[in-house]
């Protein structure tokens, strides 16, 4: 335990030496790399910075990430990737996309929200499915606020986290307004 305390310490004073600048790219680069702990950096950031200059670049960083992944995919899927599958794979990834492209923003937004989602793997799907920007765009901006908020509560450890009662009705809280919310916005924007 006196470890865990140490490396918390020596790492939220080596962010905050750093700047905010290094604590948003440290965000932005989980965003690209998936091996990378989010809920570690936004925990460091919320202590290095405190709590809203904390969840607020790490929810920029991971949103602008998330948009550079998936615009990555969107744009190479269809020019570079395909060319190297076989008949037989593309056709299982095309029956795959065609049912992902009819996702609602709501439930993407649900998905992103969750907190144990991987990231990355929505940022590749919805690039490869040619997701409409504003759709993506608007599902992260929504979705991510949540998980971000939720990592930024969390500070503890995992276990802890799940099996402690606040904790799950925070989150269900979180998910169901993040619903709401993408309903609202959905109609309003006129994105399904």
């Amino acid at each position: 335990m006196e470890f865990v305390h140490s490396f918390v310490e020596f790492s939220t004073s080596f962010i905050s030496s750093g700047g905010i600048l290094f604590g948003f790219l440290l965000v932005l680069l989980e965003s690209l790399i998936p091996a990378l702990p989010l809920g570690v950096f936004v925990a460091l950031n919320v202590n290095a910075f405190g709590i809203f200059i904390g969840i607020a670049i790490s929810w920029m960083a991971t949103c602008l990430g998330c948009f550079l992944s998936y615009s990555l995919f969107y744009y190479l899927s269809n020019r570079f990737i395909y060319k190297f599958l076989s008949d037989r794979v593309r056709k299982r990834i095309d029956k795959a996309i065609d049912k992902f492209k009819k996702i609602s923003l709501s439930n993407l937004v649900l998905l992103i929200a969750l907190p144990f989602t991987p990231a990355f793997l929505i940022n590749i799907v919805c690039g490869v499915a040619s997701i409409s920007r504003e759709k993506f765009l608007t599902a992260i901006m929504i979705g991510k606020v949540f998980m971000i908020l939720f990592w930024g509560y969390v500070g503890k450890s995992l276990i802890e986290s799940i099996t402690d009662i606040n904790t799950i009705i925070i989150v269900s809280v979180m998910l169901v307004v993040a619903y709401l919310i993408s309903k609202l916005v959905s109609k309003k924007m006129n994105i399904e």
